[in-house]
């Protein structure tokens, strides 16, 4: 099989390295890639919303399946694209249909969707320009602090949480009046859940579903969960207290509602449905959809996947996924992310990185690189992304720290604390 990757993060350079080694591959290709996804295909420089510019490449280069890495293609409705065109509808997309991916394009599309097949998430109200005395009523129906969502997609900035009744009120008003563009025209209010959150993943051909690994990720830019949200500072997986009491609740009250509820919507799903659930005393709600794998939770998830990654994703594709099984590693999986000084706000690009011929008992996924000069350089705020087994959580971060250490480029910087509320 010939496949296309859309992508350029440590996500796609994770399932390019799934997918590679598969027995059914001929041709890989990342759209548009990046240093790391270079060693495992061939980079094309495609955006991965042009959607002329890849339907010409997928038809040049006999393309089989086209693999969406991120969300925005999606939301914008490529699966669509491909279906309704005879001269590329023979190719398989793995993502869901535009409708679907309203899952994570629309808040209000997704609590909605929750609330009409009875799937646990915290109460909610959308507020627009026409209704905000009825979502300050809701805020103050509400104990602190209060969570404001964008609608649409807002690059993950979308999100506040606020502890002051007054100040939440003002920013749902500068929110309304363009705050976040035109994502948060509409704005969903949620009331706030305490508790411990996890990621898990399902893959669906529609019909039937498989759950992969559990992870955990690390969003916040300092340790002990302080400071400023990031694209995601590393991940773990397995996940402790998702146990087997814990994840038959989530199968029960939320997996299979979703896959029922999207095939009684008519709604074309064949891919990746993330759930981010948070465990509220021992209760899973749930806090987002998104319909594509989660960053850098890939990193650990793709790597504890012992199936054959591109004959499973041609499973969903035909609709077979229930004739295949799932094999899964049963060691931990843990990576940390190394980022440019400065991010998640102001930071440089360029600077050369070395140390990674040296790494070893690792897989370094590259996140923001660049090929330049014939040296390896960051391009973004997230640069690396170390990823390493063991038979115990800490037995393979000090292996992903060990390779740290020898890994450098100027003014980087990595959270030491990876995993530190699941011992």
């Amino acid at each position: 099989m010939n496949v296309l990757l859309l992508g350029s993060g440590g996500r796609e350079h994770a399932l390019a390295w799934g997918i590679r080694k598969s027995r059914y591959l001929n041709n890989l290709y990342i759209a548009p890639g990046n240093a790391g996804t270079a060693a495992v295909g061939t980079n094309v420089p495609v955006g991965v919303a042009d959607f002329g510019a890849i339907k010409q490449f997928s038809l040049d280069h006999d393309i089989d399946m086209v693999v969406v890495g991120p969300e925005v293609p999606l939301v914008e409705g490529i699966y669509d694209y491909f279906h309704e065109d005879e001269d590329i509808c023979h190719i398989a997309v793995i993502g869901p249909s535009g409708k679907g991916a309203q899952l994570e394009g629309s808040k209000d599309f997704a609590k909605r969707f929750m609330e009409s097949y009875h799937i646990p998430t915290a109460r909610f109200t959308t507020v627009t320009l026409d209704n905000v005395a009825e979502g300050n009523a809701f805020l103050d129906s509400l104990a602190a602090p209060y969570v404001l969502k964008a609608d649409g997609l807002a690059s993950g900035k979308g999100v506040l949480i606020v502890d002051d009744l007054n100040e939440a009120k003002r920013l749902l008003w500068e929110m309304l009046n363009g705050k976040f563009g035109a994502a948060s025209n509409r704005v969903v209010i949620e009331e706030f859940l305490s508790g411990i959150e996890c990621s898990v993943f399902v893959l669906t051909d529609g019909k039937s579903y498989k759950i992969l690994p559990v992870a955990k990720d690390y969003k916040r830019i300092g340790e002990g969960d302080t400071g400023l949200n990031t694209g995601g500072m590393g991940a773990v997986s397995p996940v402790p207290f998702a146990d087997e009491v814990f994840m038959e609740k989530v199968r029960n009250r939320i997996v299979e509602p979703t896959i029922e509820g999207l095939r009684n919507e008519k709604i074309e799903y064949k891919g990746f449905i993330f759930l981010g659930l948070i465990n509220v005393g021992g209760e899973p709600k749930v806090i987002e959809y998104n319909v594509r794998m989660g960053d850098p939770e890939t990193e650990v998830v793709i790597p504890l996947v012992r199936s054959d990654l591109l004959e499973l994703l041609t499973a969903v594709a035909t609709e077979t996924l229930d004739e295949k099984i799932l094999e899964t590693d049963d060691r931990y999986a843990v990576t940390v992310m190394m980022v440019s000084g400065g991010y998640p706000g102001e930071y440089e690009k360029g600077k050369v990185i070395g140390g990674l011929d040296m790494v070893q008992d690792s897989i370094v996924f590259h996140a923001g690189t660049k090929e330049e000069g014939g040296k390896i350089v960051t391009s973004g705020g997230r640069v690396l992304s170390v990823t390493s087994y063991g038979r115990t959580m800490d037995e393979a971060l000090d292996t992903s720290y060990r390779n740290i250490a020898g890994i450098s480029f100027e003014n980087s910087y990595c959270r030491k604390d990876i995993g530190f509320d699941l011992h």
